[in-house]
């Protein structure tokens, strides 16, 4: 109930309909998705091996398939332990769930086809999505908090502390290389 003495309004609750993911499934499979990616990513990329920024791409790609086929699958398995109803349609709903996973790690993969043409280096590629990637943990983190009815504040924070994990990312790269 919103009383008059609140100078703000409280937040809505959250917006969810037929064919829309919760909030929180959709930002953990986003997180995934970007944290993969960026770890991957800057994991290929090693000083003293030659670049090949192509290969790098698809391993960045082929990983975050398998890793949303692994998770939807785990929902299955999870599903069968608890009801009796089982099959493939419901086995490829659950993996085909997990979307976010892979579109989270399509800038990796374009920005590492980019150094194919020697349009950059790859170690530049790499460096940029991994910036790119910690900001769009950011922006991901406060769209979901405010999808799911929170306000700007908590938001923004949500959105900053999903940002310190592509920072620890960059760090351990700059640290580890």
């Amino acid at each position: 109930m919103h009383h008059g003495a609140h100078r703000l309004p409280r937040p809505t609750a959250p917006r969810q309909g037929p064919g829309r993911r919760p909030a929180e499934t959709t930002l953990f499979s986003g997180v995934y998705g970007l944290v993969l990616a960026s770890a991957l990513a800057a994991a290929l990329d090693s000083p003293g091996e030659a670049a090949d920024p192509g290969s790098d791409a698809l391993w960045v790609l082929l990983t975050a398939l398998a890793s949303a086929a692994a998770h939807g699958y785990a929902h299955v398995v999870a599903h069968r332990l608890s009801s009796d109803r089982s099959g493939a349609g419901i086995g490829l709903r659950a993996m085909l769930a997990e979307w976010p996973v892979v579109a989270a790690a399509a800038p990796t993969v374009v920005l590492l086809l980019t150094a194919v043409p020697s349009w950059w280096t790859e170690t530049e590629a790499v460096n940029t999505a991994l910036v790119l990637n910690t900001l769009l943990l950011a922006g991901w983190g406060a769209w979901t908090a405010r999808r799911a009815g929170r306000g700007w504040t908590a938001s923004l924070r949500a959105g900053a502390a999903d940002m310190l994990i592509g920072l620890v990312i960059i760090v351990a790269n700059a640290l580890i290389k």
